[in-house]
């Protein structure tokens, strides 16, 4: 009898669509039909190309089909339940071949079409007796039956199951798996609440708030009262006005709530912007880190809507700290001839939402704090220092901050033994933090600077790290000293001096 390739090509399109739906026995009865037929064709090939191509073939379906007779195999030994030693369910169908494209099976034939479905001759096909088939039709009759007894045992009757012996390495490994299982979950589920902790604004806001949090949003600055040298009175306003509030809830209430606003004034260089970092880092809060450029548009109306979406953000992430450095030229007085319409829309906006930030202050845990700083407090507009109701001065560091200030900045760097830095900090009265810093840097600089004086290029390049890395020397802070003058005025102290004694609110 003559082999039709396209009757092959139809059974084992066949074959595969009854395995990927699950009916493994009679999927398997089709590969055995195509493996008859091909086998057949071969006896009749007379071309040694063309049979090895139908032999690879062949070989291929036999894989497929033992790969098929491998997975119902395995699922039978889940369903026999012969001394109630396994809990048999409906859970065995996860393990069955999950649902793929024919197309991607492993078979490469170029002298068949696959999308080719011609019809089946009946008279060739199926290449089975009538008792064959018989067999076929009871055994799915059983399976069916079978399914029905498992999906009753895997009800769950409110017995509890009997004791059994179980191996403790196994027992440790599952509880080990459940606790990971556990953390996983725990995690995944604090991923989901931070991400579903997102500002999401009305209308058609989003790209300025898009701006606002690639520009302004610091999570943690990570900056500590360590850090910052000296300054232990503004330390302790601050603490007093931000901190405790947050620690002490109960207590800032009523009469005792928390401040709206603190003004930080000082000379520059002071470290007014360092301690507003640390009141963030210490609080824990969302920090909202200001400047005027970014809250100024050149379209009309957005800067006060940016202003507005700012406060409305720091509501939303609260408790948070909106820092606005050199506020003096966000806010600077109103009715000057110089000003401008936008900028007195701009405060205008800015002294509303201040006003409406005390309306939530009377839960601690939703605070908004507005920390501003200025090196010129003679210039900003009344209205905004009344919002700003605690005003502390940041002065020069003392003979104990330089001190302290010249050990923080040469952490780093190796110092000769015979460094007195108490004597250096008596040469830097009326320097600035800023100004100290710059000190220390180039001092620790001196000894590189002489070591590749008059040297070329490519000398320079070969001096080993060791020559360079030399500890700093009393000559060369001495040095330093004569390079870096100070940045501040005896005049402009008495300048703050003045403002601190009329306004100040410490």
């Amino acid at each position: 009898m003559a082999v039709s390739i396209s009757e092959i090509c139809e059974n084992t399109k066949l074959a595969r669509e009854m395995a990927l739906t699950g009916n493994y026995d009679t999927s398997g009865v089709y590969y055995q039909g195509v493996v008859q037929q091909i086998h057949r064709l071969l006896a009749s090939i007379a071309d040694a190309t063309r049979k090895a191509k139908w032999q690879l073939v062949q070989h291929q379906i036999v894989q497929e089909f033992e790969k098929v007779k491998a997975t119902s195999n395995t699922l039978q030994l889940f369903k026999v339940d012969t001394h109630g030693d396994r809990v048999i369910g409906t859970s065995c169908l996860s393990f069955e071949e999950p649902t793929r494209d024919p197309t991607s099976w492993p078979y490469n034939n170029t002298d068949i079409s696959w999308n080719q479905t011609p019809a089946r001759d009946p008279d060739v096909w199926p290449p089975l007796s009538a008792a064959e088939q018989k067999n076929i039709r009871q055994q799915k009759g059983q399976q069916k039956q079978q399914n029905r007894t498992n999906l009753r045992r895997s009800i769950p009757t409110g017995k509890k199951p009997e004791n059994k012996t179980v191996n403790k390495k196994d027992d440790r490994r599952t509880s080990k798996r459940d606790d990971t299982n556990k953390e996983r979950s725990e995690t995944e589920k604090v991923d989901v609440e931070t991400e579903e902790r997102k500002f999401e604004p009305s209308g058609n806001d989003r790209d300025l708030v898009d701006l606002l949090e690639r520009d302004i949003v610091q999570k943690n600055p990570n900056i500590h009262w360590d850090d910052i040298a000296d300054l232990h009175e503004a330390k302790r306003l601050l603490e007093e006005a931000v901190v405790l509030p947050m620690w002490m809830p109960d207590f800032f209430k009523g009469i005792r709530r928390p401040w709206k606003g603190v003004l930080m004034v000082g000379p520059p260089g002071t470290g007014k912007t360092m301690l507003a970092k640390a009141v963030a880092t210490e609080c824990g809060t969302t920090f909202f880190n200001v400047s005027s450029s970014t809250l100024t548009s050149k379209y009309r109306g957005e800067s006060e809507k940016l202003v507005r979406l700012l406060f409305e953000m720091a509501r939303f992430y609260a408790p948070s700290t909106i820092f606005i450095d050199e506020i003096d030229s966000l806010c600077s007085r109103r009715g000057s001839e110089s000003e401008h319409e936008a900028s007195r829309r701009v405060k205008s906006e800015l002294l509303v939402q201040m006003d409406g930030i005390s309306s939530n202050n009377e839960d601690p845990s939703k605070v908004v704090m507005v920390l501003a700083a200025t090196n010129f407090p003679w210039d900003i507009d009344e209205a905004l220092r009344r919002r700003l109701e605690k005003r502390i001065y940041i002065p020069l560091p003392n003979h104990e901050g330089r001190e302290a200030l010249l050990r923080i900045n040469l952490r780093e760097v190796k110092v000769d033994l015979s460094v007195n830095l108490a004597d250096i900090a008596k040469k830097l009265e009326g320097y600035s933090g800023a100004d100290i810093t710059n000190v220390c840097r180039d001092a620790s600089m001196m000894s590189m600077r002489k070591k590749i004086a008059g040297l070329k290029p490519d000398q320079i390049r070969q001096l080993p790290k060791e020559e360079l890395d030399l500890p700093v020397s009393a000559t060369d802070f001495d040095e330093a000293v004569e390079r870096c003058n100070k940045s501040v005025s005896q005049e402009d102290l008495e300048k703050y001096e003045r403002w601190m004694s009329e306004f100040g609110s410490s």
